[in-house]
């Protein structure tokens, strides 16, 4: 943290700086960031341990959006967002794979959170919460990444079920899910004048890992190890009680999802950098070098300073992008711009951080090399920056317009 501790900027509430407390306090205690696991089963293990250890906590009730933790505004939204991103910081800091699972556990219960029937909620949001059931967001296909109306994956109404085909790639807890949240098209793709597929048509289904017809097609290593899979679905068979909301409406539930979860990958972000900084600060005072230590030379001065800067901006706009989803404010704008922000200068400043470190930076399993590869994907999962550039491109010139409208 900086000299001025940012739990005392106006953004945060009484609540949010006592839980900050806590969470310092837990996390020095229950998360290192020097023992992360590698291989596969090692990190099954973890994410399992890691979800019911949160859930013991009561971190975990922050995931699930029920009102629990509502924010102090009166206009507030059922997710705490500013709590979300602070979780999430403090745990990057300490811990990526803690910060991965407490990640997953909010975006792959979020629809049914955002819209799951009252059974639906009763069956999953309290398993999600204890750590019993570990959850998982199942959106992207092959060939629909960043442009999710393109979305192949179907899902066929027979009488009072619904049978799913298609693939679904890059899963987080792939695997490993006890259930997946997975986005299929139960209509006809339908295109725009400018030949782009529609997003209309497109519904979400809560999908049990046993469900027939539901198998691991392929399992992949990330640069930063946590289970990643792709799901094949052929025949496979869901009831229509597990649909989230209407028929048609899942594009916008899985928007919905995402609305809540980016601006809390950029409190991740934070935390990673966070990390690097601290390291980086502690190591420039020791390490020795032509008679003096690396704190003495200016360009190391100057390299700090940087990093400092690009920090402490990224945590204001973070946090500015929070508060203001709090409100229940429109706010596309300034989380694609947090988002971006934190992640693209969390990269710059574990690259300078690990820069300082010389030959040791590059060890695998040191801890500048490990945050290295955990905040690569970051820039990428749930908006990539390039699509950030986009949505803050699309909101400047709609603004454009409206205020050319005004003056007229």
């Amino acid at each position: 943290m900086s000299a001025r501790n940012p739990l005392e900027w106006p953004f945060f509430t009484p609540a949010h700086r006592a839980l900050g407390t806590r969470l310092e306090a837990w996390a020095g205690e229950h998360l290192s960031q020097t023992t992360g696991a590698e291989d596969a089963p090692a990190v099954e293990r973890a994410c399992r341990s890691l979800a019911v250890a949160m859930g013991e906590a009561g971190w975990t009730t922050y995931c699930v959006g029920n009102g629990a933790h509502r924010s102090a505004e009166p206009s507030g939204t059922a997710f705490d967002i500013r709590a979300l991103a602070l979780i999430r910081e403090t745990f990057a800091r300490h811990d990526a794979l803690a910060d991965f699972v407490f990640a997953m556990q909010g975006l792959g219960s979020g629809p049914i959170s955002l819209a799951g029937s009252a059974p639906l909620k009763e069956r999953y949001l309290p398993k999600v919460v204890s750590g019993a059931a570990l959850a998982a967001f199942a959106l992207s296909e092959p060939n629909a990444g960043s442009d999710v109306a393109a979305l192949e994956c179907s899902a066929r109404r027979d009488g009072d079920t619904y049978v799913l085909e298609g693939q679904k790639t890059w899963i987080s807890n792939g695997g490993i899910a006890d259930f997946y949240c997975v986005f299929a098209r139960t209509g006809e793709p339908q295109r725009r004048p400018d030949g782009a597929v529609s997003a209309e048509g497109i519904s979400a289904f809560v999908v049990d890992a046993d469900a027939p017809g539901l198998e691991i097609a392929e399992r992949f290593t990330p640069m930063s190890p946590h289970p990643l899979a792709r799901l094949r679905l052929h025949a496979c068979r869901v009831p229509a009680t597990q649909r989230l909301g209407d028929e048609g409406e899942g594009f916008k539930l899985a928007m919905r999802t995402l609305d809540v979860f980016r601006t809390t990958v950029a409190g991740a972000a934070l935390g990673l950098a966070q990390c690097a900084f601290d390291a980086a600060l502690s190591h420039v005072g020791e390490r020795r070098m032509f008679g003096r230590t690396l704190a003495d030379f200016q360009l190391t001065q100057a390299s700090l300073a940087e990093m400092a800067a690009e920090l402490d901006a990224a945590r204001l706009l973070t946090y500015r992008a929070a508060w203001l989803r709090d409100r229940g404010e429109a706010a596309t704008q300034e989380v694609a711009i947090a988002k971006m922000t934190a992640t693209e200068s969390a990269q710059r400043i574990i690259d300078r951080a690990l820069q300082l470190f010389g030959g040791r930076g590059v060890v695998r399993g040191e801890r500048l090399e490990r945050l290295y590869r955990d905040i690569r994907a970051l820039r990428i999962y749930e908006g990539a920056t390039e699509v950030q550039k986009l949505i803050i491109g699309r909101e400047l010139l709609r603004s454009s317009r409206g205020r050319r409208v005004e003056h007229v």
